[in-house]
């Protein structure tokens, strides 16, 4: 009798376990290996580039990082949530009149370098930028030559790049012109370039200043070319 009743309650069981994975699989589905598989939501897909917006849920798009939010490791600060770092930093910030500062900067400081200023670039350049630029002059000098730079004409210039480094602030402005450069040697003739052609020059200054220093001067902490 026993057995019987073991026998019937094993069978009731395999029908309550059947009836229950019939209901499971009428709601999850059964898999065939054909199904089309789920984005993960934490995996950025193969074909969408590091700095496309990422979908936050309801149609959003996450375009800027919120104020007081670092971006992801692999998606760059956006220039203006940059920006509005070193203006809460320092409230004096004003972007045109930097801007207006920066290419005032530029010409001065080529027209320093071409002149052998030093004095002039001590107090524009930081002291690693300053030691490339009196290489430079000092070979010039050594070899006899003389260097001149007219720049024919600005065209752009623009904020490219903003970071807020600890207290000190770095903005680099891109700068579009159209330069000659000449060098001549001792006896007054060319040995590069032409005076009378004018070289399209793209480039990018780093200019750096710390926020909490009553000195309102920017110095010229990188230079590169695009």
């Amino acid at each position: 009798m026993s057995d019987d009743l073991s026998i019937l309650t094993t069978f009731i069981f395999a029908i309550i376990a059947g009836i229950v994975i019939f209901r499971l699989r009428s709601v999850l589905g059964k898999r065939t290996g054909e199904e089309r598989q789920r984005p993960n939501p934490f995996i950025r897909p193969a074909d969408q580039p590091p700095g496309a917006p990422q979908p936050l849920g309801r149609g959003r798009l996450a375009l800027v990082p919120s104020p007081g939010t670092a971006p992801a490791l692999d998606e760059p600060m956006s220039l203006a949530v940059a920006l509005g770092r070193i203006h809460q930093a320092d409230p004096s910030f004003d972007e045109h009149q930097f801007l207006t500062g920066a290419k005032a900067a530029f010409e001065m400081i080529i027209a320093a370098f071409a002149a052998n200023d030093i004095e002039t670039l001590k107090s524009l350049l930081a002291p690693p930028v300053l030691a490339n630029f009196g290489a430079a002059i000092t070979a010039r000098e050594q070899a006899g030559e003389t260097l001149t730079i007219a720049i024919k004409s600005i065209e752009d210039v623009d904020l490219s790049e903003a970071r807020l480094d600890g207290k000190t602030a770095v903005v680099t402005v891109r700068y579009v012109s159209h330069q000659s450069r000449v060098t001549r040697d001792k006896a007054g003739a060319i040995v590069d370039g032409d005076p009378n052609e004018s070289v399209e020059s793209i480039d990018l200054w780093s200019f750096a200043r710390d926020t909490t220093s009553r000195d309102p001067n920017w110095q010229l902490v990188a230079t590169r070319t695009a």
